[in-house]
Order: structure tokens, then C-alpha cells, then sequence
């Protein structure tokens, strides 16, 4: 056919499988595993952190730690054949909705990004090479990797043989997506286009000593820069709590903007699109009390107020919003359902309970530490993925 000549199959071939295996299925722990020690021991890992944290994510310890926390009595199996469709803008994300399917049991053929991104080609070349160990061979045809563009075709032709459909990217890709149909029974998890934030507790800011402080830039680096602040979950509103006097931003920002002279490796692309932005800002936005440049890597907007508008601020290549607040409480009328992550630092468990049960929140799917923003689990954007992508079989 012809539209099978759009599309080049990194791993695997037109050959598709509807196979569903039983959560957490030895065959594919035992994959997973030899997969991350191949990717691990590839010489052009070296200075892809992004890999790395991926061969780590998927190696065996890790993967029983998942197993473990997703035992059930019930009797499950995978849905089927899952069409992924993952984001342009991350390049390793394809392999972890990859493995969410693999693990829950499921066959899958997975879009990658059209961009040539060295990350897809290494990750691929790692997985043909596991899938040539014999004992895998069962699992040939539950991985499919695929990169077309253009080709609505093929898009149709898959969505409507496949038994659930995984649609990573902005509102845009997720609606351009939706208008072809599924079969009846079959299921969308859509993973939109989020926004996340961070808040920092002064007080417990200047409690800490010179060592401490480099490791939480170091974490916030990893939120952020990492990604070019791309990720969902990488946070674009900095609140300080406890902060009156501005001496714990000054801190702060002062701190890790030294650190990322000798960190970040800034293109000219990034620096013309920040500037870019905050001239957009200062000319529209009412909303801006002050702006702050510390240095090429690292922009600052003050907000005079939090509004209804706190949701669609976005930056990128190291451009940060910020406010000042008292409490959690401020916030929560103005958290929408497409907040994802809030990381933090400073702040009890016990004040997030407090707050969440409190407000009765719609929005706000992850809390977690300053550092685990890009922590990528099976519980993902409120949903239990677990489950979501097994049946349950009931026997009596």
C-alpha cells in the first residue's frame, strides 16, 4: 500500500499484534532488564543524561518496585494493541509510554517525533539489539516503532484496529488525533498539554548550609533546564512563601545563576526566544510588576497579582515567573484542572493535606520535592495507568 512507503519502522514491521500478556510478565521484566544494561553500556550514552536516566528507570530493581506496588488479586490482562502518539518535544518519552504498554501487558506500535533526535535512534538501535536475544522473540511483534508525518491514513488505519490509544502532546495534537475514530470498546488517555509550579518556604530557605544549597540548584537545574522547561511537569511560577523581605529570591536566584554559567549550554535560538517573550510580556501583560535579567541564562517576571490567568503562563530556556504568598490557600481558586505538578521545597506533608482536603481541589494531579518533577511513574496526570491499561477478568 502505499502509504506503508510514509512510513519507516525503527523497530519491528507491519506485522501486528493484538497479544495481551498478564501485567508485569516475566518475559518482558526480564527484557526490560537486558534493554537497560544494553542502553547503559552504549558508549554514546555518555553524555546524554537523558538516556541514562532512562537505562536506570527501566533496570531490574526498579521495575520489581513497580511490580510490587501494583500487586493485586484481581485477574488482569493487557487491553491489546496500544497506538502511542508521543510528543515532538521530549525525545525519550516515546521509550517510557513504550514501557507503561509493555508492562501492563499490552502489544504496541508507538509515533515517535519526526525530529532527528540522536536519542530515538540510540534507544531504537538498543531495542533491536535485545529483541535479537532468541528467548524475546515472542515479543517481536507486541513492539512496533514508527515515524511518519502527514500520513492521516495510516493515523485512521490504526485507530481503528487498535484496543486503547495513548496521545501524548498539546490540545491541538490530542483534537487533531480524536477525529478518527476508534471501535466502540476501545479507550483514549490523552496526556494534554499541563502546567506546573514550585514553591519555596523562605524560612526553611536560609536554614540551610552552603552544601544543601548547591544540591537543590542542581535538583531545580534537573526540573528544568534539563527539558528547556519543556516537560509538563517542569514547574514556570515560582511562589515564595514566608518571603516579605525578598531576601530568600535574592539567594536563590543570585545562587543558581552561577551555577548555570558552568551548567547550561544556552543555543542562540533559546536567547532570541526569551527575549523574544518578555518583550511580549512587558508590551501586553498587565499583570507584570517588575522584570528581572541576572543573566543570559536566567529571566525573571515579577506578577503584581495571581489571577485566573496563573494556568496559561509559560516559559521556556530559563524564564520564570514569580509571586509572593502567605499561605497555600492563595492559590487555590486559581488552580485550574490543567495543573499538574506543584515541586516544593520547605513545605510538611501535612500542610499539602491540609490545603488539598481544605480547597477540595480540581487541579493539581502531582506534589512532589524539588528534584523528582521528571520522575515519570505509573501514576501519571490523576491516573493509575496500571489499571487503565488492563482488563479485569472476572472469575467466580
Amino acid at each position: 500500500m502505499r502509504e506503508k512507503k510514509l512510513v519507516n519502522y525503527l523497530v519491528g514491521n507491519q506485522k501486528f499484534s493484538f497479544n495481551s500478556l498478564s501485567p508485569y510478565d516475566p518475559l518482558v521484566c526480564e527484557f526490560l532488564d537486558i534493554f537497560s544494561k544494553n542502553l547503559n553500556n552504549d558508549k554514546k550514552v555518555n553524555d546524554l543524561s537523558d538516556l541514562k536516566t532512562l537505562a536506570f528507570w527501566c533496570r531490574k530493581k526498579n521495575i520489581e518496585i513497580f511490580k510490587k506496588k501494583n500487586e493485586t488479586k484481581d485477574l488482569r490482562l493487557g487491553l491489546g494493541l496500544i497506538f502511542h502518539v508521543t510528543p515532538s518535544n521530549i525525545p525519550t518519552n516515546f521509550a517510557y509510554s513504550l514501557i507503561f504498554g509493555l508492562l501492563t501487558g499490552n502489544s504496541n506500535i508507538v509515533k515517535v517525533p519526526s525530529q532527528n533526535f540522536e536519542q530515538i535512534k540510540i534507544i531504537c538501535n538498543n531495542l533491536n539489539k535485545t529483541l535479537k536475544i532468541k528467548k524475546f522473540s515472542k515479543l517481536k511483534d507486541m513492539i512496533k516503532i514508527v515515524k511518519y508525518t502527514k500520513n492521516d491514513k495510516f493515523t485512521e488505519q490504526l485507530s481503528k484496529i487498535c484496543d486503547a490509544r495513548i496521545i501524548w502532546g498539546g490540545n491541538k495534537t490530542i483534537n487533531e488525533i480524536r477525529r478518527f475514530k476508534l471501535q466502540e470498546r476501545s479507550l483514549d488517555l490523552a496526556f494534554a498539554d499541563r502546567f506546573s509550579l514550585c514553591i519555596i518556604d523562605a524560612k526553611k530557605l536560609f536554614k540551610i548550609k552552603d552544601e544543601e544549597s548547591k544540591k537543590l540548584f542542581q535538583k531545580f537545574y534537573n526540573d528544568t533546564y534539563l527539558v528547556d522547561q519543556n516537560a509538563c511537569s517542569s514547574p514556570h511560577l515560582l511562589l515564595w512563601l514566608n518571603d516579605s523581605s525578598s531576601k530568600a529570591k535574592t539567594f536563590f536566584w543570585n545562587g543558581f545563576a552561577k551555577y548555570l554559567e558552568n551548567k547550561y549550554d544556552l543555543p542562540d535560538l533559546g536567547l532570541l526566544e526569551k527575549q523574544t517573550k518578555l518583550y511580549n510580556d512587558l508590551a501586553i501583560s498587565k499583570n507584570i510588576q517588575s522584570h528581572q535579567i541576572i543573566n543570559k541564562y536566567l529571566y525573571l517576571v515579577k506578577l503584581k497579582k495571581l489571577d485566573h490567568e496563573m494556568c496559561s503562563l509559560r516559559g521556556r530556556w530559563g524564564y520564570f515567573y514569580e509571586f509572593d504568598i502567605k499561605n497555600l490557600n492563595e492559590i487555590s481558586k486559581f488552580v485550574k484542572k490543567n495543573c499538574q505538578t506543584l515541586t516544593y521545597f520547605g513545605v510538611s506533608k501535612k500542610d499539602f493535606v491540609k490545603f488539598l482536603f481544605k480547597n477540595k481541589m480540581n487541579g493539581i494531579d502531582r506534589i512532589v520535592p524539588i528534584g523528582q518533577a521528571l520522575d515519570i511513574n505509573f501514576h501519571w496526570d490523576g491516573y493509575d495507568i496500571n489499571k487503565v491499561l488492563t482488563r479485569v477478568i472476572e472469575l467466580k
